[in-house]
């Protein structure tokens, strides 16, 4: 008898036997009716019984259940009455197949392989791929996620506040993880780890880990070139094999391009692996997506006449990790453009493109950096504002469009990596990966330097239109004489984070001059409203404390993203993720939460990641993404409530925090 046809047993009545079934075999002693009488309490206390004993039973040709050889079990109770079913004859042509019975509540449907680890590792996101051996390196698993094309090709445009109907999500979420602090399950797993949970805030929110820091630590060191004898050439093999991350760009010839680590003379025979391999899969009419060596993933992204490759050790999933190849395809497009490039690799194949990028490799190699440390504003696909009450930054929306030249087509104030403010025209819209590469321009590259603390830059927005140039005006302010012109400002964001620029963007290529003199008067009239003072203010504040957002909240981060303004804030690093090793270990933690939220082939609403050190919630509705961490100690409850209270702050400060519309012409 199969389990799912097992009917719900219901208590016979007081005083009396239970009325038979066809399945039933009658007797007609006073004894072995009470003996059934017992036998049908026992199974209704403990319906799993039932299943048990029909395990023993045989079935006939006829459907009908006859004794088994092992022993008489007890009679089956009473089937249901349900409805009209209860008036049919009970023979076993009439029965209805039985079916679970609905809960009154929602409920949350949590796959039980997504949610169990990370070791599922689904590196292909296509439908046809099959998953791959699980990857761990350094106690981290990690499972892959669909990058979603909403993400990466939405844009900053005008959005109505989007919080409002959040509150369903809380009540969701509350409902499914705050009905009690610890389930049966956490409790045996605290009694028996309890020992090594002791002393967690000494210990820090994640266990140490030498091989890591020691990699870590000698990520970005220069790899020295070989001697003409190579007597050094086994120390500069192992240093390059080292490193937890590479990128590789090469032509469809497999002629070398780009290399993070290494000159031509150390890479040339990885080059010529990978391409073989490429060209491989190729020939049959296939294209290599990716592939495991060890504990070292190789992700590969074939566009046009390059291919791009993400050489990793670190946890992350395969989309991730598209997503860094397509913003360095996106950085060299902007140098050169795609028509200029095709134009280029049609008249030669092997045309070397390394001579039309020189002087921008420290570009790509600045976002390679960026990447390898954890990018937040990356893995979210979103851009961070700085946090300015909502009539201060209506005046100086206002005063852009005030002082806004003809030929103006963007106009932006960045301070410290973060958008102050942007007037646009009405139909066209800033894609988020184009400000990505602006703002490692500016503030991550250096190669913005000197020259009277003005610069005017020729640059392709490939998300805008990769076909043609702009031009860019760029001038750093000095917040404390804004009229004076800066001689020289620091080589990264690293020197100094109070850094504001004003950026300016025209398809004229003489408007050099016209767009200087709106500067001046934007400075201006900046500063006689005041909000040069209220910009630097927010500037110097920097962003809250997990306790700031919400006082006695166990939260140490969180990241949250609105979707329609495809935007996202976070609390400070500080005082438990200063360093860089701290953030990057965070940033692990990040990606492991957002590759298994986004995993297919269910994606999940509510995911739990629970180790020795600490306990992280992601979330993810319509309307937002939410990722926080807390210590081990806190209990899914106090998680859930402290979730709630972080989309509570957002909503209150939702026009403080987002940029909603902007300055529009």
């Amino acid at each position: 008898m199969e389990e799912s046809k097992t009917e719900p047993p219901t208590p016979a009545s007081k005083g009396k036997s239970a009325a038979s079934t066809p399945t039933q075999k009658r007797t007609g002693s006073n004894a072995s009716s009470k003996s059934r009488d017992q036998a049908e309490q026992q199974v209704f206390t403990n319906p799993t019984l039932n299943i048990i004993h029909s395990l023993s039973r045989k079935t006939s040709a006829s459907g009908l259940s006859l004794p088994s050889t092992e022993g008489t079990p007890p009679p089956l109770p009473p089937r249901p009455q349900l409805g009209l079913s209860g008036s049919r004859p009970s023979t076993s042509h009439g029965s209805t197949p039985s079916r679970p019975q609905l809960v009154s509540k929602a409920t949350t449907q949590i796959s039980l392989a997504s949610t169990q680890a990370f070791g599922n590792d689904a590196r292909d996101d296509s439908s046809a791929s099959s998953a791959s051996k699980p990857r761990n390196f350094l106690g981290v698993n990690v499972a892959s996620r669909n990058l979603s094309d909403g993400d990466d090709s939405a844009s900053v445009r005008s959005y109505v506040p989007t919080i409002d109907a959040g509150g369903d999500a809380e009540s969701i979420l509350g409902d499914v993880m705050g009905q009690e602090e610890k389930t049966e399950q956490e409790k045996v797993l605290l009694r028996t780890l309890g020992h090594r949970f002791e002393d967690t805030e000494a210990l820090g929110m994640f266990m140490p880990d030498p091989e890591f820091e020691a990699a870590f630590d000698h990520e970005f060191d220069e790899i020295e070139e070989m001697t003409m004898d190579g007597s050094n050439q086994e120390a500069v093999m192992g240093h390059w094999r080292a490193k937890l991350k590479h990128f590789l760009i090469l032509s469809s010839a497999g002629k070398p391009i780009y290399s993070r680590h290494g000159d031509d003379q150390l890479i040339t025979n990885y080059i010529g692996v990978v391409q073989t391999i490429i060209s491989f899969y190729q020939s049959t009419n296939d294209t290599l997506r990716g592939f495991t060596a060890g504990d070292v993933r190789f992700v590969v992204m074939s566009k046009g006449p390059l291919n791009l490759v993400a050489i990793t050790r670190l946890p992350e999933s395969d989309s991730q990790l598209r997503a860094q190849l397509e913003a360095l395809y996106m950085q060299i497009l902007s140098t050169l453009t795609l028509p200029s490039m095709e134009r280029m690799f049609a008249a030669r194949a092997n045309y070397d493109l390394r001579r039309p990028l020189q002087g921008t490799e420290t570009l790509l190699s600045a976002l390679a950096d960026g990447f390898t440390r954890g990018s937040p504003s990356t893995l979210l696909s979103a851009l961070e504002c700085l946090k300015l009450r909502k009539s201060q930054r209506t005046i100086i929306n206002n005063t852009l469009l005030k002082t806004r030249s003809e030929n103006l087509l963007y106009g932006l104030i960045v301070a410290s990596g973060k958008l102050v403010s942007v007037v646009r025209p009405k139909k066209h819209s800033l894609h988020p990966g184009d400000l990505h590469l602006i703002f490692n321009m500016l503030f991550e590259a250096g190669s913005v330097k000197a020259g009277g603390g003005e610069n005017w830059i020729p640059l392709c927005l490939p998300g805008f239109n990769n076909t043609g140039y702009l031009y860019m005006y760029v001038s750093f302010l000095n917040l404390e004489h804004p009229t004076e012109q800066m001689q020289e400002r620091p080589r990264t964001s690293d020197g100094a984070d109070d850094e504001v620029a004003i950026l300016l963007i025209s398809a004229q290529k003489e408007g050099f001059f016209e767009l200087r003199g709106m500067r001046d008067d934007l400075v201006e009239n900046l500063q006689r409203n005041g909000s040069i003072d209220a910009i630097r203010t927010a500037v110097r504040q920097g962003r809250p404390k997990c306790t700031d957002i919400v006082p006695g909240s166990p939260l140490r981060h969180f990241l949250y993203k609105s979707r329609g303004n495809v935007q996202f804030t976070m609390p400070s690093y500080a005082p438990y993720f200063e360093g860089p090793l701290e953030r990057r270990r965070l940033l692990n933690l990040y990606n492991k939460l957002h590759s298994n939220l986004h995993n297919k082939p269910a994606n999940l609403k509510v995911h739990h990641e629970t180790n020795t050190t600490c306990i992280a919630l992601a979330w993810s509705t319509p309307l937002f993404e939410l990722y926080a961490v807390a210590p081990v100690n806190t209990s899914r409850a106090a998680l859930a409530q402290s979730a709630n209270k972080i989309i509570q702050w957002v909503r209150r400060e939702e026009e403080r925090v987002f940029i909603i519309g902007g300055a529009v012409f």
